[in-house]
């Protein structure tokens, strides 16, 4: 397995994002969704290369904050484009981090643990857009769990 450097790949999907720094789809937010994956990989088990590939490129192509049917599937073909060049993975991994990410939005709870733990990564940081993750539509059960205790602040915060 070859080592990635992270810190170029990033820079080189930044550089490309249609949408800036600023947007709420943009670099913070895949941070974010970075660390939400570490937290629950150490609970779920997954291959962490995964989960950090997944959360540079899910979202790299979009070219709106609202509504972006494709976004998925194009920032999966950004990684395809990029493979071997910035990152490699075998096989099997990288099927993984395509289908994690190009049925990101809107997918059926998956079956596989790794692209669950993708998706409630993305979920658990949908607070930056006004919106409570509901604990219901997480895959896993750490990401329900941390759902909750969102839905719960949510709630209260509401109260006043």
């Amino acid at each position: 397995m070859v080592s990635i450097d992270f810190k170029k790949l990033w820079d080189v999907v930044i550089a490309q994002f249609p949408m800036g720094r600023h947007s709420i789809h943009g670099p913070r937010h895949w941070k974010q969704v970075e660390k939400n994956g570490l937290l629950l990989a150490k609970e779920t088990g997954v291959d962490e290369t995964i989960v950090k590939l997944f959360s540079i490129f899910h979202d790299s192509r979009r070219v709106t904050d609202k509504r972006d049917d494709g976004h998925g599937l194009r920032g999966a073909e950004l990684a395809k484009t990029l493979k071997g060049q910035y990152f490699d993975l075998p096989d099997d991994s990288f099927e993984i981090l395509i289908d994690s990410c190009t049925n990101h939005t809107g997918g059926e709870n998956p079956s596989n643990i790794t692209i669950a733990t993708c998706w409630d990564a993305d979920r658990l940081d949908l607070p930056r857009a006004g919106i409570t993750p509901d604990p219901e539509r997480m895959c896993t059960a750490p990401g329900r769990r941390l759902a909750r205790t969102q839905w719960r602040k949510g709630k209260n915060s509401n109260k006043r």
